[in-house]
């Protein structure tokens, strides 16, 4: 990518709407995969009550509105003030009980998992039906759009391309299956999977051990889906701990990623 369409890229502005300041890309291509838009605000004439525990609304009950699901609320109900990311707010903003709780939960990925998935591992990756492996890091781009994959040769796939994330693991064919919905349609399939850091093999009672990741995804100028395949080494238990904890970052990364298409 070129100095000039990189800074294009990275260029942000500082945003005023009435749920609050917001620091958002200069090109909303150029904005998060996993971002959410604001939503519309339920309108003071269809809310008289609280949309939670029923309250009126009088000149003592003042309204508020939830700056994730944009409905009415009562001081009680809606008092939490949360940051929101995935909205690029500058400041932590209002939400109602329901939507903070899931904005705390969301803060570990971009506290925790985000940095995991930037930061990069190393697999054996086999594109297609090839039967051919190549050593590389495997790590998402400082902008959130794109996993690159880097040895002898390089790749760069749109995490908006990703259709699909199977988590493969020892004595199960797919531990965990995220499939996500794109502009072309795909369904919703999104099930629980075993502690990806759990090393205790199932037939001892443990959690199975993810041994590797299949991405399904739209390659530019091809007809269908394509696919590559992220084997885990064997040999240094650290470097395995780090892909383990890599994959279930972009595992959690799908989900969000649906929820963003879904909106």
């Amino acid at each position: 990518m070129s100095s000039g369409l990189a800074a294009r890229c990275d260029a942000k502005k500082l945003v005023r709407s009435p749920s609050g300041l917001r620091m958002v890309p200069e090109h909303r291509a150029f904005g998060s995969p996993f971002g959410l838009e604001e939503p519309q605000w339920v309108p003071d004439k269809e809310c008289p009550r609280c949309m939670q525990c029923g309250a009126k609304f009088d000149f003592l009950t003042r309204k508020h509105h939830c700056r994730r699901c944009g409905k009415c609320f009562c001081d009680r109900c809606c008092s939490q003030k949360v940051p929101l990311r995935r909205m690029c707010f500058v400041d932590p903003v209002r939400q109602c009980a329901e939507c903070a709780l899931v904005s705390h939960r969301e803060a570990e990925f971009y506290d925790k998992q985000l940095k995991v998935l930037l930061s990069g591992a190393t697999f054996f990756v086999t594109f297609g039906n090839s039967e051919k492996s190549e050593t590389m890091v495997c790590r998402l781009s400082n902008n959130q759009r794109r996993l690159i994959l880097d040895g002898d040769s390089h790749h760069e796939i749109e995490i908006a391309h990703i259709s699909t994330v199977q988590i493969l693991t020892e004595g199960f064919a797919a531990a965990g299956l995220c499939r996500c919905p794109s502009r072309a349609g795909f369904e919703k399939d999104i099930h629980t999977y075993p502690s990806l850091l759990g090393s205790q093999p199932a037939a001892e009672g443990g959690n199975a051990r993810a041994t590797g990741m299949l991405l399904q995804y739209m390659a530019p100028g091809a007809e269908g889906t394509a696919q590559l395949k992220l084997t885990a080494g064997e040999d240094a238990n650290a470097s395995r701990r780090q892909a383990a904890a890599w994959m279930a970052a972009m595992h959690k990364a799908a989900k969000l990623l649906y929820e963003s298409r879904d909106q």
